[in-house]
Formats: C-alpha cells, sequence, structure tokens
C-alpha cells in the first residue's frame, strides 16, 4: 500500500482500517512497523474531522463501567452504602450524583473526573 496523500473519502478509511487490520502485531522500526505507525496517524486525522466522539455524561459513564464490570443496582448500593431506590434514583437522572457518590465512582470504578463533572 502506497501512501501519498491524506484520507479524504469513507471508502479510503475503510480501505485503510483493513490494511491496518492485517499489519496490527507489526513490531516496531520494522517496514510493516513504519506502515502501521503512519496508517494510525492518516486514520487519526480523519477521525478527529469525520467521527468526532462525544463525551459520555455522568451516568452514561456511571451505566458504562457497571455493565463493565458487572456490577447491578443492587450491588453498586452495596458497595457504596447506599440503598438501591437512591442508585436508581440518580440512575434514572432525577436526582443529581453527590461529591461523596462522584468521588466513589472515580477511586473505586476508575470513572475519570472530569466526566462526572461534565
Amino acid at each position: 500500500m502506497e501512501i501519498n496523500k491524506p484520507i479524504k473519502i469513507e471508502e479510503e478509511y475503510e480501505s485503510t482500517l483493513k490494511k491496518m487490520e492485517t499489519i496490527f502485531h507489526a513490531k516496531p522500526n520494522t517496514k510493516e512497523g513504519d506502515l502501521l505507525e503512519l496508517l494510525s496517524f492518516l486514520v487519526h486525522e480523519y477521525e478527529l474531522k469525520h467521527h468526532k466522539i462525544e463525551a459520555l455524561s455522568p451516568i452514561e459513564a456511571l451505566k458504562f463501567e457497571m455493565e463493565e464490570q458487572g456490577l447491578n443496582q443492587i450491588s453498586l448500593a452495596k458497595q457504596i452504602g447506599m440503598s438501591k431506590s437512591s442508585i436508581s434514583v440518580i440512575l434514572n437522572g432525577k436526582k443529581p450524583m453527590s461529591v461523596r457518590f462522584m468521588k466513589y465512582l472515580h477511586q473505586h470504578l476508575g470513572i475519570p473526573a472530569h466526566i462526572l463533572l461534565s
């Protein structure tokens, strides 16, 4: 694959991703490793312009982490020392997260503080 221009259209983006899959495990400082690095840069630049990823809301981040960590409302409530109904009210957006709750989510579930504070 010859690299002589930036990615400009979706078809080029898709074909570049497919090429990257075939050389994904290339070792650094090899011909394929250098190609993977260049393709990664081109894909990143294209994605910045055409595939913006919106930041998660605090509630979306919490729901995502609960799913990732296999937690339900009851188990999260037990961990933090709250009632299931309090967790439910927060997850439904009817009550804001307290500072104590956000601090727990950051420290124990790994949710970035900037997301919790947004």
